[in-house]
């Protein structure tokens, strides 16, 4: 026999796959990775950056629970940047341009490095299914893969569609082949499928732009990284920039509209609403005359440049004209032209919380396959459907994040529960606990549940407890230690704070506002001594802990409330057209979700209060 019986099957080499298989694998399973071709294993295929807002906690949230996204990241990364320092902790967003070829091979040397995960290069064209259950896929030679799980993390390649102008050509990527015949099966199985639709803008020869009258937009310095881990400080950055699109361009681009396939219906599938291309934002925005442009490089090396915020699907040459009428851009060179793609998708309500497939068992969905957009999206779907498909053969319990947990539980719980018919993106105003769910303590908030699952992670559970030793310390010294108004006075008055009129302890100085420790630490020796002995990510944590104390513990006790909803469980079995009292919209909607608890049942559309205090009731709550 070619191949013996795995544990868990990945279809697809993406950051779902990658991700997915390395969950698996670090729990011990052997695990087989099958993909189209092996040199565009965790290929960037959009923008060559990680993170950003809301998606720089789900990196970070992934890194706890041993994941690689953001390893890879740090040990590729090209520039670094904290987003969103003018607002709140809760919103702070780490975001990483990174080298796209760099990346997708460190991402490939670590899966090679894994003895438990094994590699085949080939279309998958079905599934094998016996009684309900999966068990191995076909491929295009026509050879099986036994496995007693499976993950199916396609991307955009299930019958992938490109658009460019008036031509359209199959395919998963440009100059890739799309997938054919999971759709068909899975469709004559019961499943419903969808279109949606995504795009690319054009790679432009950074050569043959003029960088002078363009916007600098340098990193941070200095440089932040994404892994709690010992991974290597970004010592050097290259900067990005920053130009705008403007009337004469606009009037460019409407000469194509006739052409678009955006406009004109060819493309049937629906885009993100919240990366739309330049023609989407020219039409719905005709008020405004510019619109901005990240002008961004793919690497330390290559001159190849990405055009962020110039997707499009308009003729080449539209395009092309267009483009050179934008400052900076005038004798730009195009690598390639953008495109969109439309290609099928299987809406989420068909999945269980584990990601699992309520159809067919042993199944499971994770990326662009339930209707999400996004390189750290799709990661985070892959490491809870590799972590499940573990843990389902074992017969052990699921591993289920909450909305108070994480992002990761919160994505999860709205693709499930809501489900999308559009692109979903997270944003932190999707959380309604994002003062939880920072960046900075998804290590203390996760890294412990890694552990139980079985995980290696004895050096990162190390740190965190150096991490909470040090926040302790920390905040006793604040709590303990007393300032003089002769210390401190003029400082305040430069901040535009008002000045102590006798000794007070420095925790209420630190409660002011644009007070930070780093500012005291200059201006206080002894706090200045005090802090040499902590790292900056421990003192950065402890000053948001005793900052936003109040708002945290408060967030805590709502966060309590809630769970009480999530720990009453309901049967999947539960005949919801039966209890009397259900509202005849809030038994459809349960009957079409099931949703595994109470909790999941109150956020359902459709589902009333009064609906939850019948089911309450009918529990014997």
């Amino acid at each position: 026999m070619l191949f013996p019986e795995y544990d868990v099957i990945v279809v697809g080499g993406g950051h779902a796959g990658c991700e997915a298989a390395v969950a698996a694998a670090n729990l011990g399973s052997k695990v087989m990775l099958v993909t189209m071709n092996m040199e565009t294993i965790a290929k960037m295929s959009c923008n060559p950056a990680m993170g950003g807002v809301a998606k720089g906690q789900i990196v970070r949230e992934i890194d706890a629970l041993n994941g690689y996204s953001g390893i890879v990241t740090d040990h590729t990364m090209i520039q670094f940047r904290l987003l969103n320092r003018s607002k709140g902790p809760a919103m702070w967003s780490p975001r990483a341009q990174s080298d796209r070829m760099r990346f997708a091979e460190k991402w490939r040397l670590m899966l090679e490095a894994h003895p438990n995960i094994d590699f085949w290069q080939e279309m998958v064209v079905g599934l094998v299914i016996k009684n309900g259950v999966a068990k191995g896929v076909r491929t295009s030679l026509g050879l099986e893969i036994p496995g007693k799980t499976v993950i199916l993390t396609n991307g955009t390649f299930l019958n992938g569609l490109i658009h460019i102008g008036d031509r359209q050509m199959g395919g998963g990527r440009a100059g890739e082949r799309a997938s054919k015949g999971i759709t068909e099966q899975l469709v004559e199985l019961g499943f419903e499928s969808s279109r949606m639709k995504t795009g690319t803008p054009a790679r432009v020869d950074g050569r043959s732009l003029n960088w002078d009258v363009m916007e600098v937009q340098p990193g941070d310095e200095p440089a932040g990284k994404f892994s709690y881990t010992d991974t290597p400080k970004l010592l050097k950055q290259r900067p990005c920039h920053v130009t705008y699109t403007n009337p004469k361009v606009h009037e460019v681009l409407k000469t194509g509209f006739e052409r678009s396939p955006l406009f004109n219906g060819r493309i049937q599938g629906t885009g993100p609403r919240y990366c739309p291309s330049i023609e989407d934002k020219i039409d719905r925005f005709a008020s405004r005359d510019r619109h901005q442009l990240f002008v961004e490089p793919e690497g330390w090396d290559t001159v190849e440049i990405y055009v962020n915020g110039f997707s499009s699907s308009l003729p080449e040459e539209v395009q092309y004209k267009a483009m050179r009428l934008i400052p900076g851009f005038e004798n730009a060179k195009m690598f390639r032209p953008g495109y969109a793609i439309e290609y099928d998708y299987f809406p989420p309500l068909q999945l269980q919380q584990t990601l699992e497939t309520r159809l067919v068992k042993n199944l499971y969905f994770a990326g662009q396959i339930n209707g999400t957009t996004g390189y750290e999206e799709a990661g985070c779907q892959g490491l809870m459907a590799g972590i499940n498909a573990h843990l389902a053969i074992r017969d052990q319990e699921p591993f289920v994040l909450t909305r108070a947990d994480a992002y990761i539980g919160v994505l999860i719980d709205d693709l499930i529960t809501k489900g999308t018919k559009e692109p979903y993106r997270m944003f932190t105003s999707r959380a309604e606990h994002r003062i939880l769910l920072r960046q900075d303590n998804a290590d203390i908030r996760l890294t412990h549940l890694a552990q139980k699952l079985g995980m290696d992670v004895s050096d990162r559970m190390a740190r965190i407890d150096s991490k909470l030793a040090a926040d302790q310390k920390i905040k006793e010294f604040f709590a303990q230690t007393s300032v003089a108004p002769g210390e401190i006075n003029r400082f305040l008055e430069e901040k535009g704070s008002s000045p102590l009129k006798q000794k007070v302890k420095l925790q209420g100085v630190l409660l002011r506002p644009n007070i930070g420790i780093e500012d005291l630490s200059k201006v206080i020796p002894k706090v200045g001594n005090f802090m040499k002995q902590f790292d900056k990510e421990f003192l950065d944590y402890a000053e948001v802990d005793i900052k936003y104390a109040g708002y945290i513990n408060r967030e805590k006790e709502q966060a309590k409330k809630m769970n009480r909803l999530e720990s009453v469980r309901l049967i999947s079995s539960l005949d919801y057209k039966k209890i009397k009292g259900l509202s005849s919209e809030g038994a459809e909607k349960l009957t079409q979700v099931r949703p595994g608890t109470i909790g999941q049942a109150s956020r359902i559309s459709g589902v009333s209060a009064s609906d939850i205090s019948v089911l309450l009731v009918h529990l014997g709550r």
